[in-house]
């Protein structure tokens, strides 16, 4: 009987591989076409694999935890054994939704003269979407003018890893000298990547070892990124909050009657859009590579959601046009989508700036990582009651 092989197709958004989280269908199963048959975590999202045409499983290919680039054969199907038709492969069905760019030849590096006289910058060709990296793996390539392209990948398949990108600056590097994370036209000054540093065990046999894949990965890496080339400044106050506990106590009863859950973060989202009117430099991010500060004429605010994978940010949208209960809805929703891990991925991008709460934790004080490439992020933190 004739076989088919099921591949890990082109998920999109710059994605060239993705960890096997969960089979959704065992051998001997008959699927139809387009039916989910798993579920694989990239580092931007957690998608469902459909199956492009109908079939009986016959074997898997690969195991739940491993990671595989796009086009690897997940699994095979013995052809027939489903009513439904076979179909043309049908695009990724996923928590998030996905798009598919067009491969585009390779470009030869930009010279272009620099505006504040400093002599020529010179720019690193496009990435060859045929080459394995991550999207945070390509974007550092970028702001070190390293041409990934020539750059030979010591990962699974031959993918491009962090590491291979540091260790390339002497032959793959585009212009020669210290790397360089985003040198625009205003001459940002150069930064010297930190080298990772290998753990050595003193006691292997009282440990154990998780591989840091998909969405932690991504947090991870962005984190480190943002330690590195955002610097930090933090002030922290106190404020009587006893008026807001009344208002809010009142709203939680009103919003009970919808079924809404009303914490204090969508009044501070409101008291924040209020601020960020009267001081609009903090509703803005930096475009590294052009050497700019974007200022945002809307309010899109993200919030942390704690979540099984780390910290994930869902952002609101239009925070500014959204009544108090609206926004303690979306609140509500995102985060349990969060948690379940079916953001998708339209949900957690554009924010102007972030809210990060530890106050159920108890904390008194902290200092929150800004979320590159906003320009500020606010932290709240325990309500308590102190004497007059």
């Amino acid at each position: 009987m004739a076989t088919k092989d099921v591949k890990l197709p082109d998920i999109g958004e710059g994605v060239t591989e993705g960890e096997m989280v969960k089979w959704l269908v065992k051998v001997g199963d008959v699927v139809k076409a387009d039916q989910p048959i798993a579920e694989v975590m990239t580092d931007k999202a957690t998608v469902e694999v459909p199956s492009p045409f109908a079939g009986t499983v016959k074997e898997f290919k690969v195991k739940e935890g491993d990671v595989v680039p796009i086009e690897t054969t997940l699994l095979v199907l013995e052809a027939g054994g489903a009513s439904a038709a076979p179909a043309a492969p049908a695009p990724v069905a996923a928590k998030a939704p996905v798009s598919t760019p067009t491969p585009a030849p390779v470009a030869a590096p930009v010279v272009a003269a620099s505006s504040n006289g400093g002599g020529l910058e010179v720019h690193p060709p496009a990435a060859d979407v045929h080459v394995l990296a991550t999207p945070a793996t390509r974007r550092l390539a970028r702001e070190m003018s390293v041409d990934i392209n020539a750059i030979q990948g010591s990962g699974l398949a031959g993918r491009v890893t962090r590491d291979d990108v540091l260790k390339s600056q002497g032959a793959g590097a585009v212009a020669a000298g210290t790397p360089k994370f985003a040198t625009g036209s205003a001459g940002a000054a150069a930064m010297a990547l930190p080298t990772r540093q290998a753990y050595v065990s003193t006691q292997p046999q009282s440990e154990e070892r998780v591989a840091l894949r998909g969405v932690r990965r991504k947090i991870a890496e962005q984190m480190q990124m943002t330690k590195h080339v955002v610097p930090h400044f933090t002030i922290m106050d106190e404020a009587n909050v006893s008026e807001l506990v009344k208002l809010r106590d009142q709203a939680k009863a009103a919003g009970e009657k919808y079924g809404v859950k009303v914490t204090y973060l969508p009044f501070v989202m409101k008291a924040l859009v209020a601020t960020l009117r009267e001081f609009p430099m903090f509703n803005a991010s930096i475009d590294d590579q052009a050497g700019e500060i974007v200022y945002k004429k809307y309010f899109n605010i993200g919030f942390a959601a704690d979540t099984p994978n780390g910290l994930l940010v869902p952002v609101i949208k239009n925070a500014d046009q959204k009544t108090i209960l609206e926004l303690s809805k979306e609140i509500q929703d995102l985060a349990k989508k969060a948690r379940d891990g079916k953001l998708a991925l339209d949900e957690m991008k554009g924010a102007t700036i972030t809210i990060t709460n530890i106050g159920s934790v108890g904390g008194t004080y902290a200092t929150p990582i800004i979320n590159h490439p906003e320009v500020a992020i606010i932290g709240l933190y325990k309500v308590d009651w102190k004497p007059d």
